[in-house]
């Protein structure tokens, strides 16, 4: 499902506009980005929730030559699903 068949579901599920739910999903990704990147944590309790990771320095090995490279310290996201998800998709 892509954001325009999520946006119609929205809309015949609640009745709002479908230019009304697409604003609010959009807003719902500029908030939660804005957020992650500050560092700080969203969750929609039972259902998801994203944060910031830090992956540390490392030492890897090039694939074709073997040589032994460093790979720097970067940051990354991390979604994970919530309790209801989780049993919705087990079926519980």
């Amino acid at each position: 499902m892509n954001k325009s068949e999520l946006v119609n579901a929205i809309s015949e599920r609640t009745g709002e506009s479908k230019s009304a739910v697409d604003a609010v999903l959009s807003s719902l990704e500029v908030v939660v980005t804005e957020q992650v990147v500050l560092g700080e944590k969203v969750a929609i309790t039972g259902f998801v929730s994203f944060e910031q990771t830090m992956r540390g320095a490392r030492t890897g090995r090039n694939p074709r030559t073997g040589e032994a490279i460093e790979i720097a310290a970067a940051k990354g996201c991390k979604v994970s699903a919530g309790a209801r998800l989780k049993a919705a998709v087990r079926g519980t």
